[in-house]
């Protein structure tokens, strides 16, 4: 039987290689989007497609009835992909701005996943997988709103995890570090709408820093990896008979858990201030 998988966020990155790779292994895939031109460019892939914008309660539910109408009132997987970034400092970030990212990042991830459990708990198996980030276990400069979002999505996640425990539903994080995708393009949009940088008490540590990173193409980060590197781990979080409870993926997500066993926290914070 064709088992099927509803994934956020999959207009590019992650969740099109995601979309892409599943589909390849005979996986029924919904990969939603939420713009109806990323939609038709799906579809005229091949992929199945649909609209589902995470900070719209109404967009949520539509979405995944439209979803399950097609599958029949089933699905087997969930893949939380979506989300973004607003860089700034946190003296700067409005307090709207935070509760904005929080709904994409965790409200609507949050209203997702509970509309999707009576379904698995109805058929006694699921598998559901958090894509949190490096961010939701360490912190760096520049990145409150993203940080406090992730590591709210870690405290959810872990406590459903143990509250899923015995009722067939597998539920998984991902915590990434830097993967080639438009993550920092997209960070731009929210950067300019919200955060008054030229009015900050320190302009000039903005055009020293965040300006440079966020408006020029550097190349990739340090231990960069490509999407596969994430979907192979997803992969193995929706197919295994006994998926991990978490999956530290790059070489930079290694590095800041050895750091944070090996180190006092005042060493940690000294490492990351100077990144």
């Amino acid at each position: 039987m064709t088992r099927s998988i509803l994934i956020t966020g999959s207009s590019s990155g992650i969740g099109l290689a995601a979309a892409r790779a599943l589909h390849t292994r005979g996986w029924r895939v919904f990969a939603t989007v939420r713009k109806p031109e990323d939609r038709l460019r799906l579809e005229e892939e091949g992929l199945e497609s649909g609209i589902l914008d995470m900070a719209d309660t109404q967009s949520i539910e539509a979405g995944l009835a439209d979803v399950l109408e097609r599958t029949g009132g089933t699905l087997d997987a969930l893949f939380n992909n979506a989300g973004f970034g607003l860089p700034g400092l946190v003296e700067d970030l409005p307090t709207d701005a935070l509760r904005e990212t929080f709904e994409t990042n965790v409200f609507g991830l949050h209203h997702l996943t509970r509309a999707v459990i009576p379904t698995m708990r109805a058929q006694g198996h699921g598998r559901i997988v958090q894509h949190s980030s490096g961010f939701g276990r360490h912190v760096m400069q520049w990145r409150g709103a993203y940080n406090a979002s992730k590591h709210a999505l870690e405290g959810l996640t872990d406590t459903l995890r143990l509250e899923m425990r015995g009722s067939g539903i597998h539920i998984s994080t991902l915590n990434t570090g830097p993967v080639t995708s438009k993550f920092r393009l997209n960070s731009i949009g929210p950067f300019e709408r919200w955060i008054d940088w030229e009015n900050s008490v320190d302009p000039d540590r903005y055009r020293r820093g965040l300006l440079k990173h966020l408006y020029e193409d550097r190349g990739p980060a340090p231990f960069q990896r490509e999407p596969d590197a994430v979907v192979r781990r997803l992969i193995h979080a929706i197919e295994a008979p006994n998926p991990r409870p978490r999956y530290h993926i790059t070489p930079a997500v290694h590095i800041a858990e050895a750091l944070r066993r090996l180190f006092p926290q005042r060493v940690v914070d000294a490492i990351a201030a100077r990144l």
